[in-house]
């Protein structure tokens, strides 16, 4: 569907190289090395946002939430930003976000400068620039396939992750710094400056996009088709539980810093920012090691590690009331949350095809948006009740504990084969006619198996309904004749005739495989028989004969 320049792939050949083998390949470098640069924009917006409110509004809760309008965007926008990087060229909606961005920070610097900023005025910018953001961020992350090879995948996410550490371990200092010097209209209008290094490198980026042939669906449809994919995927489905259950275990590191830096290590602001530091060179120096673990052993198994180190260094935080040793287990707390996302991720990345990564890894981060937030309430109810100890130990205790998920939801290994969408030879024979809100559509197919088989049969059949599903059938049967217990009927439906020709081109490679199995065991000369129906056809295209439709033209396409 797209792709980079032959030259990023014939580099990509001279093997997997380590931690730092993507830079090797021209637009993950020069896009990664851009990303730095919008980090630090976004952290300093933040810094300059959350001092500037303290001299706008003397209220706490005001304070509070800048951080609640910025985290905002990425709850509500993520989704519906995943769903349209995948149904339009992720390079634009790319540098749309970006743009939006960059144009909102220049606006809030304006209104800073001007003198008519207010407190509700700054949360709105605040969301309207994390609204960019968060529209940016999916088509960012379901591009990096596209910029670099397979082999360096897992290293070019983990170098991702390294970009926002590098800045968060740096940043609110700098940021905090220009803010003293110039002032926060400064920092505003440097956010704004920040993102235009980013947006000039997805400018320059040749990326090859190939636009479907059928109109997009909507956007809640889209949000749809995405959860249900995820739902009926098992690799998707288990690395969205797995990082939720992590997220909630966890949040206690980072959301009970400021009370652990006060209450158990009697210090002040300046500890606090050592181990929130201590967190994020943790963080860097873990994400270096993502291929390495990788080849080394399985990601169930360094999953497992990980929830068990994270406990451990929780449960020494909530005992420890020196600085050096809560430091170095804030650092162990960092690698290993760095390293079971990064490598989570890599699973989504490697197991969704390509026409859903973008609404996949949307899921992803929203499961680690609502376990991180959920976690640290929830935790934050458990230190109140009790006390920051008695949470550190328990969440400690909780997350190891998580390890045991492994057992009953063990992480797939990589997927192999093709994931991009491939073309079907045959269509279909269509008299009646049809338009894309033409609907519901039937579709039944055929086999003759040898009894002797059946049970085979029907295990193969049972991986095919899998596949069905997660690409868009609904109501899936398989029926076996009792007359002539030598024939079955494959049946499922799709709501419309359009939702039926998407569904013919989501099918990938490891698809097509699958279905091949099945057809080992179908003994019909002229391979399996298809019958397409249209239910309640006689209302079913328009009320009446004048009704408007956008899509009046006849539609046929290609085999179920």
């Amino acid at each position: 569907m797209s792709g980079t320049g032959g030259a990023d792939s014939a580099e990509a050949e001279h093997g997997k190289g380590g931690a730092f083998a993507p830079l090797r390949e021209r637009t993950f470098r020069n896009i990664w090395s851009a990303s730095l640069f919008s980090n630090f924009g976004q952290l300093f917006l933040g810094v300059g946002a959350q001092w500037e409110m303290t001299r706008l509004s003397s209220s706490a809760s005001m304070v509070a939430l800048v951080q609640t309008a910025m985290m905002i965007p990425l709850m509500l926008v993520t989704l519906p930003a995943g769903a349209i990087a995948d149904m339009f060229d992720r390079r634009r909606i790319a540098m749309t976000g970006l743009a939006f961005s960059a144009v909102a920070a220049a606006m809030l610097a304006g209104v800073t400068f001007l003198g008519l900023a207010t407190p509700w005025v700054l949360l709105a910018f605040c969301v309207l620039i994390g609204g960019g953001v968060a529209l940016f961020s999916p088509s960012w992350q379901a591009s990096i396939p596209e910029q670099v090879s397979r082999a360096h995948l897992p290293a070019a996410i983990a170098l991702g992750t390294i970009s926002y550490n590098v800045a968060r371990s740096f940043g609110p200092a700098l940021g905090g710094l220009i803010v003293v010097v110039y002032g926060v209209k400064a920092v505003f209008g440097m956010t704004a400056l920040l993102y235009l290094p980013l947006l000039t490198a997805f400018y320059f980026w040749q990326r090859r996009h190939v636009p479907s042939r059928l109109p997009p669906e909507r956007v809640d449809r889209a949000i749809l088709t995405g959860a249900r994919y995820a739902l009926h995927a098992p690799a998707v489905r288990t690395a969205l539980l797995r990082v939720l259950v992590f997220g909630l275990t966890t949040a206690t590191a980072s959301a009970l810093a400021p009370l652990i830096a006060k209450d158990l290590l009697h210090g002040n602001a300046a500890t606090f920012g050592i181990l929130l530091g201590a967190q994020g060179v943790g963080a860097v120096a873990g994400a270096l090691f993502v291929s390495q673990i990788r080849e080394a052993i399985s990601t169930e198994w360094a999953l497992r590690l990980f929830a068990v180190g994270t406990g451990l260094a929780l449960v020494a935080i909530g005992f420890s009331h020196a600085l050096v040793l809560s430091c170095l287990a804030f650092l162990v707390v960092g690698a290993c949350n760095i390293l079971t996302v990064a490598m989570l991720n890599v699973t989504v990345q490697l197991s969704a095809p390509r026409w859903v990564t973008a609404r996949a890894l949307s899921l992803f981060s929203s499961a680690i948006t609502a376990g991180v937030g959920i976690g640290a309430w929830g935790w934050g109810m458990v230190a109140g009740a009790h006390d920051v100890s008695f949470a550190l130990v328990a969440s400690g205790i909780a997350v190891a504990a998580s390890a045991l998920l492994g057992v009953v939801l063990p992480v797939a290994q990589d997927a192999e084969g093709d994931m991009d969408s491939i073309e079907i030879g045959h269509e279909p024979e269509v008299t009646l006619p049809l338009t894309l809100r033409s609907g519901p559509v039937v579709i039944e197919l055929e086999y003759d198996v040898d009894p002797g088989h059946a049970r085979e049969f029907y295990d193969a059949m049972m991986m095919l309904q899998r596949v069905r599903k997660r690409i868009g059938a609904f109501d899936w049967t398989i029926a076996r004749d009792i007359e002539n217990p030598a024939l079955w009927t494959e049946r499922y439906h799709c709501p419309t005739w359009g939702d039926y020709l998407r569904m013919r081109g989501r099918y990938t490679q490891p698809d097509f495989d699958i279905q091949a199995k099945v057809d080992v065991f179908n003994r019909t000369r002229h391979a399996r028989r298809v019958r397409r129906r249209l239910e309640r056809p006689f209302g079913s295209v328009r009320w009446k004969a004048d009704s408007f439709d956008a899509h009046q033209e006849t539609i046929g396409y290609m085999g179920p």
